[in-house]
């Protein structure tokens, strides 16, 4: 990947954290664990987890209703030429590697 679409993707992602941050009413801890970029960056994905796990699907409803007031918050506070359309989703990836580690602690005791 080029070193722009990474610098794009660290510049979404602190944002990301910021608004999310502010604006959640802190009943779950919502951390943001990586963007992902799309059709020549005209969309982009963030990945999320969430804690505790029983908050992911009102998580998942509250940051999909923010999209349209993160998209300003991006154009207002990022020096892009173009700001994407965002998704969001549950980093299932995270929660695997979460998985495995609990696995691999409780093997070694």
């Amino acid at each position: 990947m080029k070193q722009k679409d990474e610098k794009i993707k660290e510049v979404i992602r602190e944002l990301a954290a910021q608004f999310f941050s502010r604006e959640s009413n802190r009943t779950s801890l919502i951390t943001i664990t990586g963007i992902e970029l799309r059709t020549r960056n005209s969309r982009a994905t963030i990945l999320f987890t969430v804690l505790p796990e029983n908050q992911e699907a009102a998580a998942l409803d509250f940051m999909t209703r923010q999209l349209s007031d993160f998209r300003a918050y991006v154009g207002n506070n990022a020096r892009m030429m173009r700001v994407p359309f965002f998704d969001v989703a549950i980093d299932k990836g995270e929660k695997n590697r979460q998985r495995i580690d609990e696995i691999e602690r409780s093997v070694s005791l």
